[in-house]
């Protein structure tokens, strides 16, 4: 690599503002976890209104916007909506009947509204900062829009509002009143109601139907609210037909003054739709006085419920092929608040708390010393949980599809071979993660130990709707592999014994699967620790016979077993470990070809599919190269496993996924997929094939750029030292993600917000070095980059916080929680004399045996500092 492309990967700016066409695709989603969001665009503009319990892409809930008014002594010197100018496309969108293209853009859009010129939209999540630019403005206006994210507090990060603050600096030399004006637009068409109440610390206005019953599957409330002591309100805009709404409201909004009540509730006028579907809007508008060079404050939350999610996509059928009635279940948030009033009044009473807590965990991360789109990658993948992919079921549980539609879910079931990927929820809400292990085990596994690797909803439906279509849902056998690698994750993440108990049989069940007689996929059918059989995998079609793909995870799931069986005092580990040192050897020796990992295919087993024409079977891997051939490794990293195979030949074969897959411009290489990297964008492929002998129908989605597999990729060369490499392929990502050609918060896959682009997290991991073992009170660094200067967020179990080295002297923070701590590792202590140990300042005896200090005590760190001077 040159100079000049080695500065690019580790430059580090903390510069992450958008500005000008780079903020066209920006919708950044505010919303908690499983309770939907509102996405708020680059312009300012509220738009993707996920909160109806379902997908709802590139939409306005009608006229919801905020606006802001200047007056001098009753003259009206400034009046504008929140917005910056909309990007094109301005012939409209869609194809509807009297709007969409032919019709111009959307009047929901303002922007045939004064707004102001530009925007400046800096993302840094869970916080997103509008800086509203217009030279012709004697005003500096600011927005920071966040919701709570507070990692191992999954309640507090699941409250279904939206949190913006409006800082408004007067830059003129007179007085200047301003009003922000906060505007929301009843969504029902059946007796809409919106209904102003004054609560003492705020003042807000609900908006509902009467029309609903509470178990009905449209029922819900929104309420719009602020803590300004001096408001004005109209429970109602104007009523009418054609235009007249806006009209009314815009020439009200642009006269001097105050705003006059409107409330159709006292007259018993009830709305009528009108033949151009006009819904109710109600505004409420906070006021300040502001001197020259003052500034001052404008809160408001946006919070809803929608209490009942409906499963409409697959409400089942009924013995005689008639279809069910679509069954629903109450949101987690719906148990912690009755109504959408509830929620407002617990942020507004927590407020301080929360916001000072998400800016902790927020600055704790972007201070970490790696490069800005590192950084990037692990926070913004972050809002995947805040998407409408994931629900919380009632007991709190986590569920999620594989990511959305415009509409609806794609893929549904929190699918085991797409979220095994994912390392957000271990590391940042173990709780939820374990959740979705306790799940999958209870509802979806069957007594021979085979796993559905997908739930339906309810999921007490899963065994039943597989049985039944048994032929057509073999089990995923990546799927159930991870899954156990992932029990092995969260044992260590939690050191819960008493969880693993709990489980451990169906776990045990599930493995032993491999070589059950009842399994139909023959997976290991001589029980020799590899994989020969039909192995159903996440790119949607059938391997067959050995590759190290699938047989590494079979591989570190023994392995995984074989320690978890140890601990429980379960004999079968010795036969687990057993199978494990002979597969992994088998593997290194019989699937190795000097270069990288490849499949053996046995055109003369008779269980397997060939295509007579072709006369091949089709969708094979055969002797590419893929970007997965060594996934296994990587989690075993991941959990501590240390290495499954020749460490040597584990790097080898990820030079060659970069040397072959990895494409420096994708503008001429032929691609029959789906198109996720057009023109001269660059990224790695999923597989190739270096010797020109590809399938004649390859694996689907050889030639596809999918950001989760890149990141594991990425990540694992960073693991094994190709640092240069690795970072190369994080920042192809994104690039590819710029605000201008895509959304920086939604990366693509099947469908927007995909899950598995959450592995992102695992860079943060393989550039601190970080280790962990709660069992053992242990946790460990050892920076891969800057290592003299460094600062990392980290978090596990109970506890988060910083970790730096500066100066010969380690820092370890516990900034939230606790962390209960026998041992500390880095490499940072090799070639050092001496060390002493301090905790908030205070000697604490210790040893030391190689890279590791033991100390004499168990500490329990909370609000604490432990430190580690190294001489």
């Amino acid at each position: 690599m040159n100079v000049q492309l080695l500065n690019e990967l580790y430059k580090m700016d903390k510069d992450f503002t958008y500005k000008g066409n780079k903020t066209n695709q920006i919708s950044f989603p505010l919303g908690g976890i499983g309770s939907g969001s509102i996405g708020l665009a680059g312009n300012g503009r509220l738009i993707d209104w996920e909160i109806f319990n379902r997908p709802n892409k590139n939409s306005y809930n009608g006229f919801s916007f905020f606006a802001i008014k200047a007056e001098h002594n009753g003259e009206v010197k400034v009046a504008k909506v929140l917005n910056g100018d909309l990007h094109p496309q301005y012939s409209g969108t869609g194809k509807g009947r009297f709007s969409g293209f032919g019709f111009g853009v959307e009047r929901e859009s303002l922007a045939g509204f004064p707004h102001f010129k530009g925007t400046a939209f800096k993302g840094e999540y869970p916080f997103g900062e509008i800086s509203f630019i217009d030279d012709s403005v004697p005003l500096d206006v600011k927005l920071t829009a966040f919701n709570p994210l507070i990692p191992l507090n999954d309640k507090d990060s699941s409250i279904p509002v939206a949190i913006l603050t409006y800082k408004v600096t007067n830059t003129s030399n007179e007085q200047l009143d301003i009003s922000l004006v906060g505007n929301l637009s009843n969504p029902f068409t059946k007796k809409p109601r919106n209904e102003f109440r004054d609560y003492g610390a705020y003042k807000g206005i609900k908006l509902n139907s009467t029309h609903y019953k509470p178990e009905d599957r449209e029922f819900g409330d929104l309420t719009l609210s602020t803590d300004a002591e001096d408001v004005s309100y109209q429970t109602y805009w104007y009523r009418g037909d054609w235009f007249d709404n806006l009209t009314v409201f815009w020439k009200e909004f642009a006269a001097p003054g105050k705003f006059k009540e409107r409330d159709y509730n006292q007259s018993g006028d009830e709305a009528k739709v009108s033949a151009h579907n006009v819904k109710d809007v109600c505004l409420l508008s906070a006021h300040q006085s502001l001197a020259p060079g003052e500034s001052g404050e404008f809160r408001f939350i946006i919070s809803w419920s929608f209490p009942n999610y409906v499963n409409f996509w697959n409400p089942g059928t009924h013995a005689d092929g008639t279809p069910c009635d679509p069954p629903s279940w109450k949101n987690y948030y719906a148990t912690l608040f009755e109504d959408s009033v509830q929620s407002a009044a617990y942020v507004w009473q927590e407020l301080d708390r929360l916001y000072r807590e998400s800016l902790l965990f927020k600055e704790t991360l972007f201070a970490s010393t790696l490069p800005d789109y590192v950084v990037d990658a692990v926070a913004s993948n972050i809002s995947i949980l805040k998407s409408p992919t994931c629900l919380r079921l009632t007991d709190g549980t986590l569920y999620g599809f594989e990511g959305v539609h415009a509409e609806e879910g794609s893929c549904e079931g929190t699918c085991t071979h797409v979220w095994n990927y994912e390392q957000v929820t271990p590391f940042l809400f173990p709780s939820l993660a374990r959740s979705m292990i306790d799940v999958r085990y209870k509802a979806a596994m069957y007594e021979n130990g085979k796993v559905a690797f997908r739930l339906m909803l309810p999921v007490e439906r899963t065994i039943k709707d597989v049985s039944d279509c048994a032929g057509s849902h073999r089990a995923a056998a990546d799927g159930q592999m991870g899954t156990i690698m992932r029990v092995y994750r969260e044992w260590k993440i939690s050191g819960d014994d008493e969880w693993l108990k709990s489980i451990w049989p169906k776990v045990k069940t599930s493995l032993e699967y491999a070589w059950n007689p009842s399994n139909t996929d023959w997976w290991d059918q001589d029980c020799d620790g590899v994989m020969e059989g039909v192995q159903h995998h996440t790119l949607d079609v059938e391997i067959y016979g050995p590759n190290s793909y699938v047989s590494g995870l079979y591989q570190g799931a023994l392995r995984c077993a074989a320690e978890m069986a140890e601990a429980l005092g379960d004999e079968a580990g010795q036969k687990y470990m057993a199978l494990y040192e002979n597969g992994r050897k088998w593997v290194d020796e019989h699937l190795f070809n000097g270069e990288f990992y490849h499949q053996l295919v046995n055109l003369q087993d008779e269980r397997f599919p060939i295509d007579e024409e072709l006369g091949e079977i089709k969708y094979q891997i055969g002797e590419g190269c893929h970007i997965d051939q060594v996934l296994g490794q990587w989690h075993a990293h991941i959990v501590g496993l240390g290495y499954m195979y020749d460490q040597a030949k584990v790097k080898k074969a990820l030079e060659s996924v970069y040397r072959y897959n990895f494409i420096e411009t994708i503008r001429d290489y032929p691609n029959a997929c789906r198109i996720y990297s057009l023109n001269d964008e660059q990224g790695i492929l999923i597989s190739s094939w270096p010797k020109g002998n590809s399938p004649k129908v390859p694996v689907p989605y050889a030639d596809e750029m999918m950001h989760g597999f890149e990141y594991q990729a990425a990540c694992h060369m960073i693991y094994e030292g190709m640092l240069d490499e690795g970072l190369r392929a994080v920042k192809a990502i994104r690039d590819r993600y710029d605000g201008e050609r895509r959304n920086p918060w939604n990366e693509l896959e099947c469908g927007s917000n995909y899950v598995r682009s959450m592995a992102s997290y695992s860079l943060l991991l393989a550039l601190s070095g970080f280790e962990y073992d709660s069992l053992q009170g242990h946790i460990g660094f050892s920076p891969k980059l800057n290592a003299e200067k460094f600062s990392s967020f980290w978090s596990l179990n109970q506890g988060w916080g910083k970790f730096e080295h500066a100066n010969g002297t380690i820092r370890l923070e516990v900034n939230y929680g606790q962390l209960q701590l026998n041992s500390f590792s880095s490499d940072l202590l090799q070639g050092k004399k001496s060390f002493e140990v301090f905790v908030n300042g205070a000697p604490i005896p210790a040893d030391r045996s190689g890279n590791v200090i033991r100390f004499h005590e168990g500490q329990s760190l909370s609000g604490s500092v432990l430190a580690i001077v190294l001489h």
